[in-house]
Parts: C-alpha cells; structure tokens; sequence
C-alpha cells in the first residue's frame, strides 16, 4: 500500500513539474516579442533623434547665414511635408498619440483590419521623413510623439511577425506597450512612458499590462542609453533654496498655462474643423503655403523664437541668465504649433507645448522680478501646466518634467502645477486635444457601420478587461 501512495505521489509530483515548465515556458514565449520591439524601439529613438537634431540644425545655419532663404526653403518644405503623408500614408499626420489611441480603440476581431490604416511600416517611413521635412523648414514641432506612434508601429509589426504557434499575445496589450516605450525611449523617462500608458492609454487594470510594460521600457530605455548615454531631456535646473511663496507663484502660472494649452487645442480643433470644408487639393495647398509664409514672417519681423520645437527656450530660461522671455514669446509659441500642427504633415506637439509653458513661467517671473531660483521652479510648473492644458494628463506631465530635470525635491510644486492646470483646462474644453483627434480618427478610418460597431466595442472595453487580456503576461 505505502509502495502504490509513493508511486502516485511521484507521478502527481512529475505532473506539476510538468505543469510548471509548460507555464514558464510559455511566459518566455510571451516575453521574447516584447523584448525583441523594446530593442528595435530603442535603436529607431536613437535614430531618429539624430536625425530630427540633424534636420534643426540645418535651420539654425539657415537662419544665422542667409535667413531670407526662410521664405523659399519653408513653403517648399512645408508643401513638401504635406505631400507626403497625403501622397502615401494619410493617417501619418500629426504627432500620431491619437493614431495610437485610435489603433487600441478598434482593435477587436471584427475591427482588427483598421489597425493597419493607423500602424504599420509605411506609417513609421513617412512619420520620419514628413516630420524632418517639416524640421527643415522651421516647423514647431517635435520628435517625441512621432517616437510613440513609431513604436507602437514596430510592435505591432512584431506581432503580425510571430508564427500561429507561439502561445496568445492580445493586440491591444503589445500597442499599449509600445506607446509607452516609445515615450520612454524618446525623453529618456522610463517612469514617464510606464505613467502615460496607465493615464492616457488604458482602459483595463494595470496588472494585465505591468510585466510587458515594465521590462519593455526598461530594455527600450537601456538601448537608448546605449548609444546615447545616461543623459537628462534638459539637464539640473537649480531649486535649492526656494522661497516660502514661490507655491502663489506656481499657481498662478499653471492657472494661465493650464488655459493657454487648452486654449490652443481648442483653436487647432477650431482650425481643423474649417479646414474640412475645403473642396479642393487646392484650398490646401494654399492654406500649407499660407501657414509656412505665417511663420517665416513672424520669424523674420518679430522674433526667430517662433521656429522649431523650441527646446532651446526652455535650456536657455533653466541653465542661463538669459531667464526672462519677452512679453510677447508665449503667443509666438503658440502661433508657431497653429501654423504647424494644422498643416497635415507629421510632427509632434510636445515638445512645443513644454516650450510654450516654459516661456508662460519665464513671462510671469519678470513680472514679479523673483530670484533665478524661483524662476525655474515657474519655468518648470509652466511647463507643466501647459502640457496639461493640452492632454489633460496631469501625472503624466509632472513624472516627465521631474525625470527631464531629475529635480524630486519640487514635486509637490509640479503635482499642484498639474492639479490647478487640470481643472482650469476643463473650463474652456472638457476633454483634451488627443480625445478630440482620435474620435475624428476613428470616424475617418471606418464606414458609419464600422464606426458603430468600434463605439460599441470601446464601450464595453471600458466596463470590463479584454478577454484576451487575461492571457497576458503579468
């Protein structure tokens, strides 16, 4: 009797050991893909960062040698720009964070075939190539959203790649992960890309989602750093020392750069919705033309600060004594996305929108002739205000300019920056500038039928997880 209970006992043993290597070697399986597109994620970012610095510092010669070339080589640019997305891949325009919503909205088996309208290699090759034109030309734009929808491309590609063998990976959870290590790999924010996949892209708990998201924003993050080093988006801003009430400072600039971000997304949508009423290829060309001459000419009659995606105010106002902008350099940061953004080419809008609040705290500090020190806290809660103001994604907003800086000792200054910018935003929209532009998208890539059926689906995806959901690693 003794003999036959170890016998099944030494069976029951083989069978969990068996049990136990199958789940292993399915969660190794499940991991791989994700591994493989954090890598290939890191080394685009990398990629395409030298190439977007390359594409500025083509303008900034421009501008210091023979500035009146501005007004050939922008147009041409800019047209240039449009064509192309136009041309080949329409729904790369844009920063491409609402493609990317849009794409995990659809994605469903009776909707899975409008996710390569959103995401693919013809998006990622015209992504670059439309936003360094734009570059080129002096368009306020920037790298970091284009980075996102790369990403999101390149795992999805991944996914497409994997043999009908290899244990189920959901869709939705591999885009997901992909936007957030592409947010990532591009400020070099690892907790940023992890926080703005929980805030701004998912509908589901977070635990089907945290294994992929975190190994894979590590690996995206460490291949970045690879070739680029173990550098800050902006570097060590001083804030030792602040004043007792530099907290009546910090909400006053948020409270105005909250209104200011949503403020523009609003006068985009603004644009956007007169723009549909063109009739013709014609009315376009001429409004791209028109957008491209804008700025040229607020550049060479006012200030240069209106071009590119104006990281150099924000380097300029943190680390030098230049710390005052003038009155008038928040409009021009704000002209200067209109202008660009509204033109239907590729490009990125938050690096502007950083560049645009940076400026909003400079302003107020002169009005209050504060110290150095209290004025890059203002700079910094500007910038976090205005970002707000645009994606309504306070947290998100706040790790990205604490990780761009590495400055934790102020993060309750830029959490109260982010609470004040959320609530004012909603007084002039309730949803943000990406909501609006994804549910446009959706509208766009889909028959009426079709646009039903994925309202239907993002309904139910917001009550309840993803079947598929379930089987991911976690």
């Amino acid at each position: 009797m003794n003999i036959i209970i170890q016998k099944i006992r030494l069976q029951l043993k083989r069978s969990f050991d068996r049990i136990r290597n199958e789940n292993l070697k399915k969660n190794a399986l499940q991991a791989i893909p994700f591994w493989i597109a954090s890598v290939i994620t890191g080394l685009f970012a990398v990629l395409y960062t030298k190439l977007f610095v390359g594409a500025e510092d083509i303008t900034a010669i421009v501008i210091r040698h023979h500035m009146w070339m501005l007004f050939i080589l922008s147009p041409v640019c800019f047209l240039l720009a449009w064509w192309l997305v136009q041309r080949f891949s329409p729904f790369a325009r844009g920063s491409g964070i609402p493609q990317v919503m849009a794409a995990i909205q659809v994605t469903s088996p009776r909707t899975s075939h409008l996710v390569d309208k959103l995401l693919g290699f013809r998006i990622i090759v015209i992504k670059v190539l439309s936003s360094l034109v734009m570059a080129i030309g002096g368009g306020a734009i920037g790298r970091e959203g284009p980075t996102i929808h790369i990403a999101a491309s390149v795992y999805k590609i991944v996914y497409q790649l994997l043999p009908k063998w290899w244990p189920k990976i959901a869709k939705r959870n591999m885009m997901v992960t992909g936007a957030a290590a592409g947010l990532a790999a591009a400020f070099n924010t690892p907790l940023g890309g992890i926080v703005f996949a929980i805030e701004e892209l998912t509908k589901t708990h977070f635990s089907y989602y945290k294994t992929a998201i975190f190994s894979s924003v590590i690996i995206a993050g460490l291949s970045a750093q690879a070739l680029l080093g173990p550098y800050l988006y902006l570097g060590y801003p001083k804030l030792d020392g602040l004043s007792a009430s530099i907290f009546f400072g910090v909400a006053l600039v948020a409270l105005l750069a909250g209104l200011l971000g949503a403020g523009m997304s609003k006068l985009i949508l603004f644009i956007f919705a007169w723009k549909a009423r063109f009739k013709t290829k014609a009315h376009h060309v001429f409004f791209v033309a028109g957008c491209s001459l804008m700025m040229v000419l607020l550049a060479f009659y006012v200030n240069k600060e209106v071009l590119g995606s104006g990281k150099d105010i924000m380097e300029t106002t943190l680390f030098t004594a230049n710390k005052y902008v003038h009155w008038y350099t928040p409009l021009l940061r704000i002209c200067g996305p209109l202008f660009s953004f509204t033109t239907g080419a590729a490009g990125g809008i938050f690096a502007p929108a950083l560049a645009a609040g940076a400026s909003v705290g400079s302003l107020v500090a002169s009005w209050f002739n504060v110290s150095d020190i209290d004025t890059n806290m203002l700079i910094l809660s500007g910038m976090v205000g205005f970002l707000t103001g645009v994606t309504r994604s306070p947290f998100t907003s706040v790790i990205l300019v604490l990780e761009m800086t590495d400055r934790h000792n102020v993060i309750f200054h830029l959490i109260l920056a982010g609470m004040i910018a959320s609530l004012v935003s909603v007084l002039v929209d309730k949803h943000s500038l990406y909501d609006h532009l994804k549910v446009q998208y959706v509208k766009d890539l889909s028959t009426p039928e079709e646009t039903a059926l994925t309202e239907q689906v993002d309904e139910q995806k917001t009550i309840k997880p993803i079947t598929n959901d379930r089987e991911q690693i976690s």
